[in-house]
C-alpha cells in the first residue's frame, strides 16, 4: 500500500504537467495567431503637370497595392489604394493641383473601405492613363506613380509651326521645307580642322538657307529626376533648362530656323520619347544640354559628347554615358510602353554618316564654348549616351560645366554665364550650317 507521501506527491505532479501544457498551448497559439498588419507609411505626394502629360507621385515606405478605373460624363479617373489610411500626407494632394493644370480640374480623397484610400480625379479631358509602381531607387523609396496623358495628343509638327515664325521673305511657290539649300561659299571653303575664332557681329557667319532649319533642344532630367546636384543645392535640371530657354530665344531670332523643346517646364521625359520628339518634327539638329559632375569637387570645364558605335572614347565618357542612361530608372517610365519605345527608337542602328556630322557640329560648338569656359578635354568626346540615337539626325550632348564643382555651380546660376553659354553654342550651330547646309526635305515639316 503505498505511502500517505507518495499519495500526495501523484496529484502534484499531474497539476505540474498540466500547467506546463496549458502554458505551451498559449504560447503556440500566440505564434501561430498573425498579429495586426501596421498600415503603409505614405511619405510625400508629388505633381508634375506640363502640356505633354501630368503625373502624380505617391511616395511610399513599401510597394501598394492599386487599383483604377475611368468614369464617364464627366470624365473621372478613380484610384483605390489598399494598405494605407488617410493623412495629411494624402490631403496634402488637393492643395498640389493647380488651376492650370493642363488635364486635371481637381482632385478628392476619403477613406473609401477600412485600410482602402480613395483617390478621383475630376479631367478636363479625356486621357490615357499610365498606372505603375516604381522600385526604391537613389534616395526614393518605392513609388506608385500616374501619368495622365491626352486621348488626343498634339500634333507636334502643327504644333511648332504655329508657335515659330516663318521668314516673311520667303517665295509663296516655294515651301519652307522643299526650297533648295544654298552653303556660304566662303564658310564652306573653310577647312573643318581649322580653329574657329569667338565669332563677333562682324564675322559672325550669314546662312543663305531658302528653308527652315528645325533644332531640337533637350534640356536634360526634370521632374522626378534632377540630375547632379552642387553643394549649394543647385540642381541640373534647373539649370539646363534655364539655359536651353536662352539658346531657344536666340534661335528663334534667326530668319531661317525654329526650335523644338523637348520640355519646356519641370517635368520628367524618358530618353527614348526625347529622341521620337526630335524624329517626329524632323529634326535637322538634335542638342542635349547638361551640366556634369564627379565624385571629386576639383572636376571642371565644358565638353561636347557624341555617339560611338565602338565604345567610349575615355573611361570618363564611359561613366558619363552610363550615369545619364540610367535617368529613366531615376525618373520613372513605364517599362510596358518603354519596351515599345525602345523597339521602335534606342535599338536602330545610329549611321556613320549621322556620327561624323554629330562630330563636325560637335567641334563647331566646343569650339565656341572654349571661349568662355575651361575645357575639361580639348576635342570632342564619345559614348553610348541613349538620347543621341536618332539615327538620322546629327546629335551632341553639352555639358556646361561642372555642377559638382562650388566655382563652377556659382558660374551656372549667373545669368551673364547662361546668356554667354547661349551664345557660344548659337555661334557654333551656324558655323556648322554654313559649311553643312541641310539638304532640301521630301516631305513639309
Amino acid at each position: 500500500m503505498p505511502s500517505t507521501t507518495e499519495i500526495r506527491t501523484k496529484p502534484l505532479k499531474s497539476r505540474t504537467r498540466r500547467t506546463i501544457l496549458k502554458a505551451g498551448g498559449t504560447l503556440l497559439v500566440s505564434v501561430l495567431t498573425p498579429m495586426p498588419a501596421l498600415a503603409s507609411q505614405l511619405l510625400a505626394v508629388r505633381v508634375w503637370p506640363s502640356e505633354d502629360y501630368t503625373r502624380v507621385t505617391l511616395e511610399n515606405d513599401s510597394n501598394l497595392k492599386v487599383s483604377h478605373f475611368i468614369v464617364k460624363n464627366p470624365e473621372r479617373l478613380v484610384v483605390d489604394i489598399e494598405g494605407i489610411d488617410l493623412n495629411s500626407t494624402i490631403k496634402d494632394l488637393v492643395a498640389k493641383i493647380q488651376p492650370n493644370d493642363p488635364y486635371i480640374k481637381q482632385v478628392r480623397v476619403g477613406q473609401n473601405r477600412p485600410s482602402v484610400v480613395r483617390l478621383v480625379f475630376d479631367l478636363k479631358e479625356e486621357i490615357k492613363p499610365q498606372v505603375f509602381t516604381l522600385e526604391p531607387i537613389g534616395d526614393y523609396k518605392y513609388r506608385f506613380v500616374i501619368d495622365l496623358y491626352p486621348a488626343a495628343p498634339a500634333d507636334p509638327i502643327a504644333a511648332l509651326i504655329q508657335k515659330g515664325n516663318w521668314p516673311k521673305d520667303l517665295p509663296a511657290e516655294a515651301p519652307p521645307a522643299l526650297a533648295e539649300a544654298k552653303p556660304d561659299n566662303k564658310a564652306a571653303a573653310a577647312e573643318d580642322d581649322t580653329p574657329v575664332a569667338k565669332a563677333t557681329p562682324a564675322n559672325e557667319p550669314k546662312l543663305q538657307l531658302t528653308r527652315m532649319i528645325t533644332i531640337a533642344l533637350d534640356p536634360g532630367h526634370g521632374g522626378e529626376d534632377p540630375g547632379a546636384i552642387g553643394a549649394r543645392g543647385n540642381r541640373e535640371k534647373d539649370v539646363v533648362l534655364s539655359i536651353a530657354k536662352r539658346l531657344k530665344k536666340k534661335i528663334e531670332e534667326q530668319p531661317n530656323m525654329r526650335v523644338m523643346l523637348t520640355r519646356d517646364a519641370d517635368f520628367f521625359v524618358p530618353l527614348g520619347m526625347r529622341v521620337q520628339k526630335a524624329r517626329k518634327v524632323q529634326a535637322d539638329l538634335f542638342v542635349s544640354i547638361h551640366a556634369d559632375a564627379f565624385v571629386q569637387p576639383t572636376a571642371r570645364g565644358s565638353s561636347v559628347f557624341a555617339l560611338s558605335e565602338k565604345g567610349a572614347s575615355s573611361t570618363a565618357a564611359r561613366w558619363l554615358a552610363n550615369k545619364e542612361n540610367s535617368a529613366d530608372m531615376i525618373g520613372g517610365v513605364n517599362i510596358k510602353t518603354h519596351d515599345r519605345q525602345l523597339a521602335s527608337v534606342l535599338l536602330d542602328l545610329s549611321t556613320t554618316a549621322q556620327i561624323n556630322d554629330s562630330l563636325r557640329v560637335g567641334k563647331a560648338v566646343l569650339n565656341e564654348i572654349g571661349g568662355i569656359n575651361k575645357l575639361h578635354r580639348g576635342a570632342v568626346e564619345q559614348a553610348g549616351f541613349a538620347v543621341l540615337k536618332a539615327p538620322d539626325i546629327p546629335s551632341i550632348l553639352i555639358e556646361t560645366a561642372f555642377i559638382s564643382n562650388p566655382e563652377e555651380e556659382a558660374k551656372l546660376t549667373d545669368n551673364n554665364y547662361q546668356d554667354n553659354m547661349a551664345d557660344a553654342i548659337m555661334t557654333g550651330i551656324k558655323k556648322y550650317f554654313a559649311k553643312n547646309p541641310p539638304l532640301a526635305k521630301n516631305k513639309l515639316t
